[in-house]
């Protein structure tokens, strides 16, 4: 479990060959492979808390604790960091604002019980129903509209209130990614933080007060989740998202070692939905696989699970000191505005690409009316309650795509208007790695 083989030499990767997840490079060269791994994730990773209102240092603590969890889980297979997942942004503030932070680790915590009992379903029958349940019309459809329905409430909580320095970060993140390659573009999103607060700085906008009376070293602040099932119908469209970017992963982490993952995906959905509930029991974020470390992995061409070691490692030891938290929460509107902009877009973005690699056909009446009605349902951020129970935009949008997509092809069978078998909307998904899909 804890041994590599040493790759070659320890020191050099030839240009056709890779190191895979149980080899190693030398500890030294291991150690800042493991420390590129923390830099890819930390942008986004301490985005969510700082956008929720969660604690960052906790979040941290809980990203290097589920890391580590998902290792021993899948026995060092799969190589993967688990990072804040943005795709709980939405339920998040619905039921802080509705309650309070308590609830909304309440229903972190039962998504991510219901994730780790899901795995172990796939374990049991395979990934086949998933495909037949959700095809890429459907699925696509869910993951765009949770980024849709995110982006008036960004720039009416963040870009309005500082729109220069928004428009300046935005500005910021779009040339990274454009002039730069390789890990500095992975970081593009970070990159466009430390511009944007510097700019913040120079502008009056950021509060130094708390940086300086926090301490060194500490333990993180812990909250403990209260339960309030009303709200769980606005956490469920999250498992399919998280879902498809779980499946995603493995499969990319599994063409690129060279390796068939299938058998791996239960695991990996157990360990992703135990690593949220742990994170969510002491007030952390939801954590998710990292598609940022997956392009870190496919740049340097070094798969070890011992560099996940050491970067969940690290991410623990900056837990522990209260003033990086602290500096994290000064982080002021305007640049979260402009960062959560484009996040939000290529949350969307994700979706749309799934359409894409699906091949779906959206010259059928049905592909059509799946997608157009659900997305304007969460864009319009509809709400219905239903005796105690509250639906947002995000659960209504993801219950009309699955019935309209079912319904309509069921009545189409039935009249024999639907297309036959082999159709291309109902060909399984393949979801590639997504730098900012949470």
């Amino acid at each position: 479990m804890f041994r590599w083989t040493l790759h070659g030499d320890g020191r050099t990767v030839a240009p056709t060959a890779i190191v895979r997840p149980e080899e190693r490079l030398a500890w030294p060269l291991t150690i800042g492979i493991g420390a590129q791994h923390v830099v890819a994730m930390f942008g986004a990773t301490f985005l969510v808390p700082v956008i929720t209102g969660f604690p960052p240092s906790t979040t941290l603590l809980f990203s290097g604790l589920g890391t580590l969890l998902f290792l021993l889980l899948t026995r060092n297979r799969v190589p993967s960091y688990l990072g804040s997942s943005f795709a709980f942004i939405a339920p998040i503030t619905a039921s802080t604002q509705a309650d309070s932070m308590g609830a909304a680790l309440g229903g972190v915590l039962v998504t991510g019980l219901l994730l780790a009992a899901l795995g172990l379903v796939v374990q049991k029958v395979g990934t086949g129903w998933i495909s037949r349940l959700m095809p890429p019309v459907v699925m696509g459809s869910i993951v765009a509209l949770i980024g849709l329905n995110l982006v008036p409430t960004s720039y009416e909580n963040n870009f309005s209130k500082a729109p220069v320095t928004a428009a300046l970060t935005l500005v910021a993140i779009i040339l990274c990614t454009a002039l730069f390659k390789g890990l500095l573009g992975r970081i593009s999103v970070l990159i466009g933080v430390i511009v944007g607060y510097v700019i913040a700085v120079l502008r009056g906008e950021v509060d130094f007060t708390p940086v300086r009376e926090a301490h060194w070293l500490g333990l993180p602040e812990f909250h403990h989740p209260t339960f309030d099932l009303t709200l769980l119908p606005i956490f469920l469209p999250v498992i399919v998202v998280l879902l498809a970017e779980n499946v995603g992963h493995v499969t990319s982490v599994g063409l690129m070692t060279g390796r068939n993952l299938d058998h791996m995906v239960g695991r990996t959905l157990t360990a992703d939905g135990l690593a949220t509930a742990l994170s969510a029991t002491f007030g952390g974020s939801p954590t998710t696989t990292y598609g940022e470390n997956i392009g870190v992995m496919s740049a340097t061409r070094v798969y070890s699970t011992a560099a996940y070691w050491v970067a969940g490692i690290v991410a623990i030891l900056l837990s522990l000191s209260p003033k990086v938290g602290a500096v994290i929460n000064t982080i002021p509107a305007g640049v979260l505005g402009g960062v959560t902009f484009v996040l939000y877009g290529l949350i969307a973005i994700v979706g749309f690409r799934m359409w894409v690699d699906g091949k779906v056909d959206f010259s059928r009446p049905k592909n059509q009316i799946t997608a157009g009605v659900s997305l304007t349902i969460a864009i319009a951020d509809l709400h219905w309650q239903l005796g105690g129970f509250a639906f947002t935009g995000i659960a209504l949008g993801t219950l009309a795509a699955l019935a309209i997509y079912h319904g309509m092809g069921g009545l189409g069978r039935l009249t024999g208007t639907d297309a036959p078998a082999g159709d291309a909307a109902a060909e399984p998904v393949a979801a590639g790695p997504a730098p900012t899909q949470r």
